[in-house]
This record gives structure tokens, sequence and C-alpha cells, in this order.
């Protein structure tokens, strides 16, 4: 089975974030803020159908469909990788009642220098929230980005300019065509 069942998230739960999903070939590592709660519940990175993460990342590989099925999401963890992204985010536990980034508490950090990625030659933070952290991630000495939150809370961007403001990142340290 591909999703498991749903659990209720208790408010005043801490809640641990996923593991990352990064390789030795990791050249761009996207960062978000903290799983939201259906993300949460499914244990899958932008698990919501609302969130543009899945469909920016197809606009900017449209010759490579992204896995759909039994076990996409382990397929589609290995299509980032295969494309030198990796993905985790800067909170590595928090208390947090719903899916927005402001109503994050008590929020823990991630180690994101304990990951050693060999080739990572930049940084992209899927939002403000995690963008916040800039100063954490910019020890690691690569360049590091902030990226319109992919989250259907950013209804001030339109998906399109979206993926132009993503494109422009990613161009510049993955093969994209």
């Amino acid at each position: 089975m591909d999703k498991p069942a749903s659990r209720p998230v208790d408010a005043d739960a801490v809640l641990t974030g996923l593991a990352p999903i990064v390789s030795e070939n990791t050249a761009l590592l996207i960062l978000g803020s903290f799983p939201g709660e259906r993300s949460i519940t499914e244990q899958r990175y932008y698990a919501h159908p609302q969130n543009h993460f899945w469909k920016i990342l197809q606009a900017l590989w449209p010759a490579k469909p992204l896995p759909l099925g039994v076990d996409s999401y382990q397929k589609r963890s290995g299509w980032l990788l295969d494309r030198g992204l990796g993905v985790w985010d800067v909170y590595a536990s928090c208390r947090r009642e719903g899916s927005l980034d402001t109503a994050i508490r008590d929020a823990v950090v991630n180690d994101i220098v304990s990951l050693r990625l060999p080739k990572l030659a930049a940084i992209a933070h899927n939002g403000g929230e995690s963008f916040k952290h800039a100063k954490h991630t910019r020890t690691l000495g690569v360049p590091v980005h902030r990226l319109p939150s992919s989250s259907p809370a950013n209804a001030s961007w339109s998906f399109e300019r979206k993926v132009r403001a993503w494109r422009e990142v990613f161009e510049r340290y993955l093969d994209i065509p």
C-alpha cells in the first residue's frame, strides 16, 4: 500500500519531521520548514495535493514524468535523487496545530551540516520560514537561495511565476532542459 491510514495530529504533541532524501550525488538541497499535517500522517514530503512542489518539479523536467501508482513515493524519491536533488526540512521537530508555518512552536533545528554531501553546490529554501534559518545553512560554504513557497498558502504567487523562480535557481546547478 502506498499511503498509510490517516491519524489525527495532537496539537500538544511534539511532532517529528521526516528523514532526509539525499545521496552522495545531491547537488541542490531543497529545505522546507516542517512537513504539513498530511505529510506527517502519510510520511511523505509534500503529500498535500494542493502543494505545488511536485508540479513545479514536473514542469522543470517535462520529458521525465513523475512516477505514479504503487510505490510512487519511493519512486519519486529516486526521481529526485536522479536529478541531483535532495529534500529535507530546517526543523527536526516542533509543536504545531494544523499545517501553517505561523503555528510552529518549540522548534528544534535539524543539523544540516551532518548530512555531509560531497557534491552539494547550493541550498534552496522553500519559503520564508525555512529561509529564516539561512544563517545555519550558509556555514556549509555554498550559495543559499530563497524560493517562493510551493505551499497552497502562498496564493500571491501564480504557479507559472513559482516555476520561473525555481527554474532560475535550478538552472545554475542542475541539468534543466
